[in-house]
């Protein structure tokens, strides 16, 4: 793409930053900031049963800690809920959704499939059921992913440089609007990445295969195509991926502990992981 370059970092305030997310915000500020370009935060808190405004405030304070700045104010998804309504009506308005009553548990034990990330593929239980009577219940909308796919045609998409073929039909019928949500992950991150004149995604390697669906999306919604650079995960001693859970200390654990939020992202640009009461 040409022109500004511009990138973000959106994380979910619904738990303290690790050194994983630490990692991900310094690839996507240094890859705007070499290149004379804009970074941007936005708060993706749409998730109204985990999100919380005092993990907003943590996030803000984790950033500046690290020495990391933001161009413009921070935008917030639940603020633009709107702009994923048009385009879900607009999917809608194309024959692409249909509404799903399936419980998580049923998705699971209807699937022959291996998981495919933190979610089965989905099997298609009620794509094509007569929904018109069941519409009082709790349901989600998901895309009939076949007939999207065959309407947009071929698809590829850029990842530091080489040329991808799109396979979003391994992802099955995605979820776009969730039960609880106005929106899912897939559709509010290519909505609003367009919506900012984001042009690098810059994303852990985690999110590769959910590249295929956003890539589809964008096709379909007529909306640009940002270049992609998904980066290797942070990784411990045991090879496992840093987390919390995993026992990587939060940027705040560290920051109590007495450390120099930018010593610690230069230890992480330059390789090194940050640990809790280690010197700069």
């Amino acid at each position: 793409m040409t022109g500004v370059t511009v990138t973000r970092f959106a994380p979910s305030p619904t738990g303290r930053l690790h050194s994983g997310h630490a990692w991900s915000a310094i690839l996507a500020h240094d890859f705007a900031r070499a290149r004379g370009g804009r970074f941007l935060l936005r708060i993706e808190d749409i998730d109204g049963t985990r999100s919380r405004p005092e993990h907003v405030a943590t996030i803000v304070e984790d950033l500046r800690w690290l020495g990391l700045e933001w161009d413009g104010e921070v935008v917030f998804q639940s603020r633009r809920l709107h702009l994923y309504a048009e385009a879900l009506e607009r999917l809608r308005a194309m024959g692409l959704l249909y509404p799903c009553f399936c419980t998580r548990a049923e998705i699971v034990a209807a699937s022959l499939s291996a998981p495919h990330g933190p979610e089965p593929v989905y099997p298609g239980t009620c794509r094509g059921v007569d929904a018109a009577a069941r519409m009082g219940e709790p349901h989600c909308w998901r895309i009939d992913m076949a007939k999207a796919a065959a309407l947009a045609g071929p698809l590829e998409w850029r990842d530091h440089g080489r040329t991808v073929a799109t396979d979003p039909l391994a992802a099955g019928d995605v979820v776009l609007a969730r039960k609880d949500a106005p929106a899912s992950y897939h559709l509010a991150v290519t909505v609003d990445d367009a919506a900012q004149g984001v042009t690098d995604v810059v994303r852990g390697r985690d999110l590769f295969a959910a590249t295929h669906v956003h890539r589809l999306l964008q096709a379909l919604l007529g909306l640009p195509a940002p270049d992609y650079h998904h980066h290797d995960l942070l990784v411990g001693p045991d090879g496992e991926r840093l987390a919390k859970r995993h026992g990587s200390p939060t940027l705040a654990a560290l920051r109590e502990a007495g450390e120099d939020g930018r010593a610690v992202a230069d230890r992480l640009r330059a390789g090194r992981l940050p640990i809790a009461g280690a010197s700069a």
